[in-house]
């Protein structure tokens, strides 16, 4: 291992990140297990960042895969493909965006670069609403409407990025507000910002912020805004790469949390629906995602055997109701994680929804985040038999929890007896 590490240093950027001290080499899985070079077994929480949504292996996807590279590959977007347009006739009918048309994208960078393109040509300005501790990719221009400064290298941006309040609730300038009282002085704050500008193309979101550490408004927030938005022809792009799929438990899609105003104009996706396959993906009403006025193609979005894996495993998800058990085991976690909280002076708080959920560390006796005590919780998993994520829009002390949807009982049982035990190793 030590000789793989030396290896990547040599030939890859010091900014790729590693989890680690001596960093992990994963060479193979099964449901929700991981193993490692050595042959250690993990119980994996993280899921290749939120990536192997239903489980490691899945007969159903590998099958689909295997049968697919059978009869070919790939052959790019200048023909007619088949599984492309089954996936997308599926997505569209369960997206609840009218008369939706769908893009295929390699990742959720890439989509959320497309859906900047469509609102800012549709809306003919190239200004972006989007919100503080937010993450949206790393493209340079995803890297542009990047709320959290730990993700976002540079600040040149072919974009003008305005920031609105709203994407966390317990901390900044109105964490002590009730809810609607909070709701209320967001709209404010957006309606004073629009007040003070030219009229933006669009405003993006994460229903829950992903890697700002799983933090979201209250329910109702962007339905809130956006009768606001209406009123100028804003659009509203849903960022659901990490949120979608049923991961919440409570909803197949993030923005249904907030759907009083009906649904987004575009919604863009990732991750989950691949499995482990790189599918990214953009949907919009047919107005907007026709709005181009020159060719486009994508070589690799919505190959043949992507959109093969993507077909199984949205099936599988569908057909096993993990949303439903992202919702039960989810929230039977949630609960026992929020118990072991109450006992510990370093955990700020226990939050999120269904198998999407952050801790988040502080000093013990302040409200200073604790990066240091993440990593330790981190280090001290690992060495268990866990593998968890981490994030945070302040200074990188939430840990991020998301395991595979198919989770049983027994097993986040074990993994929160196991993060029970790593928290307290460091307070």
């Amino acid at each position: 291992m030590n000789d793989l590490f030396a290896r990547h240093r040599q030939v890859l950027p010091d900014w790729l990140a590693l989890y680690y001290d001596e960093p992990l080499e994963i060479t193979h899985g099964e449901g929700r297990h991981v193993w490692d070079a050595d042959g250690n077994r993990y119980l994996d929480f993280f899921g290749g960042i939120l990536t192997t949504m239903t489980a490691h292996a899945l007969p159903e996807v590998t099958k689909a895969v295997s049968e697919q590279a059978g009869r070919i590959i790939h052959s790019s977007t200048l023909y007619l493909n088949r599984p492309m347009v089954e996936l997308a006739e599926r997505v569209a009918h369960l997206s609840g965006i009218p008369d939706a048309r769908v893009f295929f994208t390699t990742s959720g960078t890439e989509a959320n670069d497309t859906a900047l393109l469509l609102a800012t040509t549709y809306r003919r300005t190239n200004t972006i609403l989007a919100m503080r501790n937010s993450y949206h990719g790393r493209s340079f221009s995803a890297v542009g409407i990047t709320g959290n400064k730990g993700w976002s290298p540079t600040s040149l941006s072919p974009l003008q990025t305005l920031y609105v309040h709203g994407g966390v609730r317990t901390r900044g300038p109105l964490a002590e507000l009730n809810d609607r009282d909070f709701i209320a002085a967001c709209v404010d704050d957006l309606r004073d910002l629009l007040g003070h500008t030219r009229p933006p193309a669009a405003l993006i979101a994460e229903p829950i912020q992903g890697v700002g550490g799983f933090t979201s408004p209250p329910d109702g927030l962007y339905a809130a805004f956006r009768k606001v938005l209406q009123e100028q022809g804003i659009l509203w792009i849903a960022d659901e790469v990490q949120t979608g799929w049923g991961r919440t438990g409570e909803h197949f899609w993030g923005w249904q949390a907030h759907a009083q105003s009906g649904p987004p104009d575009i919604v863009t996706f990732a991750k989950g629906i691949g499995n482990g396959m790189s599918i990214g993906g953009v949907i919009a009403r047919s107005e907007i995602m026709n709005c181009l006025d020159s060719n486009s193609i994508s070589t690799f979005g919505g190959t043949q055997i992507t959109m093969a894996a993507g077909l199984a495993n949205l099936s599988y998800l569908l057909d096993h109701d993990l949303q439903g058990n992202a919702r039960r085991v989810g929230g039977l976690l949630i609960e026992r994680l929020r118990a072991v909280a109450a006992q510990l002076p370093g955990v700020r708080e226990v939050r999120g929804r269904g198998l999407m959920i952050g801790v988040e560390l502080v000093k013990p006796g302040t409200d200073e985040a604790d990066p240091k005590s993440a990593s330790t919780v981190l280090e001290a998993a690992r060495e268990a038999g866990l593998l968890i994520g981490k994030g945070g829009g302040h200074n990188t002390s939430a840990l991020r929890i998301a395991p595979p949807l198919s989770l049983t009982v027994a097993e986040a049982e074990e993994g929160a007896t196991i993060l029970e035990q790593a928290l307290r190793s460091a307070y």
